[in-house]
């Protein structure tokens, strides 16, 4: 669990130093203030408002199944927070994301899907798994980097443009590197924000089953997440995947890097092999 944790401080703290010296280069001490700005203004916006806006997306109501609601209940007991709260997603795909910028600010939904397919052990698995992402605060980790990643797209952006509009001068020596730059810094931030999505659903994953004592549950549900996912891919904005306990999209070698979860056989041994 602490080699996941230091490797999420690794990671953002990459993101970071690409956004401070892209600001840099921009317009030294101004352009770095700049770059700031733009990212605890972006912060802030997301850290108040995403989980309404998701749950609005996704047409969420409050959920009313009193027996689920006891399960959250119970889980968020164990875990040792206030329980979150429950709302449902009317959809026949089974599955399941948590929101909210705190513990105390917190929210888990499930879709009609998941709550049709899978036992009361399994649901809890996945359950414990969301309430690990509250407990760890993955959701305000996870809008943290996606707020610098975008944040170094804005100003990749600018690189670009800069390059373009440069083209005219043919004395320019620095047009090729703006362009360079323009292009590989937003792939780069893309890939570390990737990396920090599935650093953190391996630790929820890990986090959860503790909570509860026993992997085997979230294992099993996690399999039959996947297998139903192929067959009722979920209906939405593909930006929000990696709020969701199982990613709708599946891909294999280089396109991986751009994944926002590990592959489910890699989650599923994890939980095999850990001891509780």
């Amino acid at each position: 669990m602490f080699a996941s944790q230091l490797k999420t401080v690794i990671l953002l703290a990459s993101l970071s130093g690409i956004l401070l010296f892209l600001g840099y280069l921009i317009g030294s001490s101004g352009g770095l203030t700049i770059a700031l700005f733009i990212a605890i203004l972006l912060n802030a916006v997301a850290y108040f408002f995403s989980d309404k806006i998701v749950l609005a997306m996704y047409r969420a109501t409050p959920l009313k199944d009193k027996k689920i609601k006891e399960l959250i209940k119970e889980v968020a007991d164990k875990a040792g927070i206030p329980m979150p709260k429950a709302y449902v997603i009317p959809t026949r795909t089974p599955n399941a994301f948590a929101t909210g910028r705190s513990p105390r600010h917190a929210a888990i939904a499930l879709t009609e899907g998941i709550i049709a397919l899978l036992p009361k052990e399994e649901l809890k698995g996945v359950i414990a798994h969301e309430i690990a992402h509250i407990k760890n605060r993955d959701i305000l980790i996870q809008t943290i980097a996606a707020t610098i990643a975008t944040a170094i797209s804005y100003i990749a952006f600018m690189f670009r443009w800069a390059a373009f509009a440069g083209s005219r001068d043919r004395d320019s020596g620095n047009l090729l590197a703006l362009l360079i730059l323009g292009i590989l810094t937003p792939i780069i931030a893309t890939i570390i924000q990737l990396a920090i999505s599935r650093s953190r659903e391996y630790l929820a994953d890990e986090t959860g089953a503790r909570i509860i004592r026993n992997p085997l549950a979230l294992a099993n549900a996690l399999l039959k997440l996947e297998e139903a996912n192929k067959i009722i891919p979920m209906k939405g904005n593909p930006t929000t995947s990696s709020l969701f306990i199982v990613n709708p999209f599946s891909a294999r070698g280089f396109i991986t890097l751009f994944m926002t979860h590990p592959p489910i056989r890699a989650r599923v041994e994890r939980l095999k092999r850990m001891k509780i």
